[in-house]
């Protein structure tokens, strides 16, 4: 039988993983919102991809900062500070006069989307059993595709507002969210392995007891943590002290075998989760809708909301079934179905740019395809990207080694969000979404290879199994047979 749901420890992991439905909320109000703010301060394509891609950009800024400042100040206040930053932000972007002031307002709520990706996960990872670890860290893609969502459906319901007023309360209403989470955080406990790195073990006990379903567990949970924190303090460490320093040189200059596997591991996860083009399909989804012959802005909204629906539903397939069927065998599956799906959107727009009677059955298969393309994601690399890349690091090292994989994250999808329509301006939609098509197939080989299975793992035995030669090869003759 399944080990029962702490209700305690769900409602921390959700209260942190609200944190995300901030950039969720921008990139699905953003894709509607941008089409009006291009009409009423007349800017170019150039500005739009500027404008989309500087939250990215800029979100590496604070996904760099956010695990030293973790490590400093601690996970819950990282929390709020995400949640303020991002506030400030949104309240500029709604009152924003001018495009330099818009961008402005997008440049300080990007720092705060990159702290929120960071901490989010990994507080919550850091609080959570393992055998249910899985399905809460992948809260915050569940939060993220609920944001995109809501996004859709305050473009639908705003859109008939005058122009100059619609796309201000678009973004504006993005501080609603955040100052609902700097309030609920301070209900929240501190990480309890943050606090035992500090050398507060009776404190990080206490937590233990309250997000354990049984005393035993927490009992079992406090000695591995425990351990851990007496095996720093071994090495020399002055707990007490402790904020951060020395995790750097551990992790470029003297890493361990188990390191690198890890750092290659989350990198890499991270890497291919914004390769995939599926940020940017979302941001620029009217437009390419628009290029299949879908005009009117109320029905380009529509399509969207439609589309929100389909992911929706999958992440949370995939977030109740992860701790059941594992990591890999959903990523595999989900990375196949993208690649899939992203051919056949690539198909579809290529016969509807070569064709002047724009058929139907193309224009269906072109939004069918973006359904199931956003449906593999939400499967695989979506929420799995959060899992893995927060779990899988040594306490001591998870907070920064975790900043350094969302960094590389939000640093592609910037460069892929501020290049999707240049590029697919010369090499056309359809060429586009083949280009990305090719690069699903390298991931999923990736992942084949290079991503043991980490399901029903505690976070103190990760460095064994990434020590472990055997584990990936044991993962792959066994993933297949749980699905």
């Amino acid at each position: 039988m399944a080990p029962r749901m702490n209700k305690y420890t769900l409602s921390c992991a959700l209260l942190a993983s609200t944190n995300s439905i901030l950039l969720g909320y921008d990139i699905g109000v953003m894709s509607g919102a941008v089409l009006y703010i291009k009409e009423n301060l007349k800017i170019s394509s150039t500005q739009v991809e500027i404008l989309v891609g500087t939250l990215n950009v800029f979100s590496l800024i604070g996904s760099l900062a956010s695990g030293k400042t973790s490590d400093l100040i601690g996970r819950r206040y990282t929390i709020v500070l995400a949640a303020t930053t991002f506030l400030i932000g949104a309240i500029l972007m709604g009152l924003a006069p001018s495009f330099p002031f818009l961008l402005v307002g997008r440049v300080i709520a990007g720092i705060g989307v990159g702290f929120a990706l960071m901490i989010a996960p990994v507080y919550t990872a850091e609080l959570s059993p393992a055998m249910s670890r899985g399905f809460l860290t992948s809260l915050p893609e569940v939060f993220i595709t609920f944001g995109i969502l809501s996004g859709y459906i305050i473009n639908y319901a705003l859109s008939g507002l005058p122009v100059h007023i619609n796309w201000r309360l678009m973004l504006g209403l993005a501080a609603v969210p955040a100052i609902g989470i700097g309030l609920g955080v301070m209900i929240m406990p501190e990480s309890p392995r943050w606090l035992a790195m500090k050398g507060k073990l009776s404190e990080a006990k206490q937590v233990l007891v309250k997000t354990s379903s049984t005393e035993a567990e927490a009992e079992l949970r406090y000695q591995e943590i425990a351990k851990a924190a007496l095996g720093q303090a071994q090495d020399g460490d002055d707990q007490s002290n402790w904020r951060g320093q020395g995790v750097w040189k551990e992790l470029f200059i003297s890493p361990s075998r188990p390191i690198i596997r890890m750092l290659v591991a989350a990198i890499g996860i991270n890497f291919f989760m914004q390769a995939s083009g599926n940020d940017a399909v979302i941001y620029y989804c009217p437009e390419v809708f628009r290029a299949a012959g879908i005009e009117r802005k109320k029905l380009l909204f529509g399509v969207n909301v439609i589309m929100g629906l389909a992911k929706a539903s999958f992440v949370l397939f995939s977030a109740f079934y992860l701790d059941k069927f594992g990591r890999r065998p959903l990523l595999l599956l989900g990375s196949i179905g993208m690649a899939i799906s992203l051919v056949g959107l690539g198909l579809g727009s290529k016969f509807l740019e070569n064709s002047h009677s724009r058929p139907l059955w193309a224009i269906v298969l072109c939004i069918v395809a973006v359904c199931t393309d956003v449906s593999f994601f939400s499967i695989g690399l979506g929420p799995i990207t959060w899992v893995y890349s927060s779990e899988i690091f040594p306490t001591r090292l998870r907070a920064q080694g975790t900043s350094l994989a969302i960094s590389v994250n939000r640093l592609v999808s910037g460069v892929v969000s501020m290049t999707f329509l240049t590029i697919s301006n010369k090499i056309t939609f359809g060429g586009m979404f083949f280009v990305l098509g090719g690069v699903m197939v390298v991931a999923t080989v990736f992942f084949y290879f290079f991503l043991p299975e980490t399901k029903g793992k505690t976070l103190e035995e990760m460095e064994t199994i990434f020590e472990d030669t055997n584990t990936i090869s044991n993962s792959r003759v066994r993933e297949m047979t749980q699905i």
